[in-house]
């Protein structure tokens, strides 16, 4: 027994074994258990450091201090990274949501782009909208309006809804300030600005291949009318006689609905204040004035609370709203964030123990011996973790620890580790199936039953997948 033991605490073999054994326990946890991911991830990370042998001071510390334990750095680490990110982006998203901003941008596409051009048009609804809105959350808000595109096209639901959700699939997975990108960059150690560089470099093909290309394929193939509880949208985008299911009962923040210039560039404000610190701290001397003024107004917490604050302005106070209802939005905006929060930190802190007992060296020495590249690597977990529990999230913050050992000390440019990110995001999304939740929202959402949902949507992430990840792999090649 304690040959046994030694064997899977000090030998590659032995260590990757005890890995996998982990991930299979933390998959059984989910499915087959049911146990929320926090609980899982948790769980399993203190199962794994135990059975590895780790100290129990450097597991938990100790009753006088665990401020450097594994828990405390895994959960503290990562959440002071992206708490604030993920917080403020989502109540961007609810401000942009109740002032009408998404009807606007819905009629200016469908008029700029005309009958034919209509799932085009919601594609490209997706792609803006879903830069600041949660992927769920955006289906709740744009969903009506393409139940209003479909019927004045008079085609089937799926032509105008698939385009539609690959651009806030394509958005959710690549781009902060959403969950997955924003754990990737405190986890790899990359910056945001070339997350977000790369995430609409390696996103767009695949969203232009899923969401325009087979979209419209599938779109003439599997026909879905609009569901029969469809509702006439009233001029302001709000359903008739009652509050749009994704604003939560709240009420949009004014009759009068945004310009499309408006909402355009308050999207955009965050984009060109991180990308600005980030293209600056590569051109300018690192003693220059401008620098320092690009890195604090460019770092992603400080540009989105700016953001916040222009839109809460502009979209509400000048236009009518007072404080309390706009800190009403906030607060109501805010309550599903603490689970993705729990969720993210728990699965930093699975990560955690992974590094801290060797396995991410174990891995690095087989990956190696194998021949097989770290990109490659980092896509084939992803996936097996996202077809096997569902969660994008989860596949996310888990692979990110998993192949963090492999590249924070190999010398790659910040470019390659985000390309590496890209890879991870592309394989969190492939093949959503019945254990995943979004596929039962866009299965209720767009009247498919779970063949058509399977047809349609589960092929769709499929493309988007492997698509954004041949884009990243091609460049990570030539870059590295």
């Amino acid at each position: 027994m304690g040959a046994t033991v030694d064997w899977l605490r000090t030998t590659t073999p032995g260590l990757l074994v005890l890995c996998g054994l982990a991930i299979a326990v933390l998959l059984i946890a989910i499915i087959k258990v049911k146990l929320e991911p926090f609980v899982a991830l948790l769980l399993t990370g203190l199962l794994l450091a135990l059975a590895a042998g780790l100290p129990v001071s450097q597991i938990v510390g100790t009753p006088l201090k665990a401020g450097e334990s594994l828990l405390e750095t895994g959960f503290g680490g990562i959440l002071g990274h992206i708490a604030v990110i993920i917080g403020l982006g989502t109540v961007l998203g609810a401000i942009l949501e109740r002032s009408g901003g998404a009807d606007v941008l819905t009629d200016k596409l469908l008029k700029t782009f005309g009958e034919k051009g209509a799932p085009v048009a919601m594609g490209l609804l997706g792609l803006i909208f879903g830069i600041p809105v949660f992927f769920d959350i955006g289906i709740f808000v744009l969903a009506p309006l393409v139940y209003v595109a479909a019927k004045r096209g008079g085609r089937s639901l799926v032509l105008y809804a698939m385009p539609m959700l690959a651009g806030l699939s394509m958005t959710h997975a690549f781009l902060p300030p959403h969950p997955g990108p924003v754990a990737l960059g405190g986890l790899l150690g990359v910056s945001l600005g070339w997350l977000i560089i790369m995430g609409f470099v390696c996103g767009i093909p695949g969203f232009i291949a899923a969401g325009i290309v087979w979209g419209t394929w599938i779109g003439k193939r599997v026909q879905v009318d609009v569901p029969s509880e469809f509702v006439p949208l009233e001029p302001n985008g709000a359903t008739a006689g009652d509050s749009a299911e994704g604003s939560g009962g709240t009420a949009v923040l004014t009759k009068s609905p945004p310009s499309v210039a408006l909402i355009g560039a308050i999207i955009a404000i965050p984009l060109v204040l991180i990308l600005g610190a980030t293209f600056g701290y590569q051109l300018l001397d690192q003693d220059s004035a401008l620098l320092q003024v690009l890195t604090f107004f460019g770092t992603p917490a400080v540009a989105l609370l700016i953001t916040v604050l222009v839109a809460f302005y502009l979209l509400g106070i000048r236009r009518g709203s007072s404080v309390q209802e706009l800190s009403t939005i906030t607060a109501e905006s805010l309550k599903p964030v603490g689970m993705v929060l729990l969720v993210v930190g728990a699965g930093a802190f699975f990560g955690k123990v992974i590094s801290a007992t060797g396995i991410g060296t174990a891995l690095a020495d087989t990956m190696s011996a194998a021949g097989l590249p770290v990109i490659v690597l980092s896509y084939l977990i992803s996936c097996g973790l996202r077809v096997a529990q569902g969660s994008a999230t989860v596949a996310i913050v888990t692979t990110g620890g998993i192949v963090a050992p492999l590249v924070t000390d190999q010398g790659y440019s910040q470019m390659s580790i985000a390309l590496i990110a890209m890879a991870i995001a592309a394989g969190s999304i492939i093949a959503s199936h019945v254990n995943d939740g979004g596929f039962w929202i866009i299965a209720k959402y767009f009247n498919m039953t779970v063949k058509q949902t399977l047809q349609t949507w589960t092929v769709l992430e499929t493309v988007l997948s492997v698509v954004s990840f041949a884009v990243a792999a091609v460049l990570f090649a030539i870059v590295s």
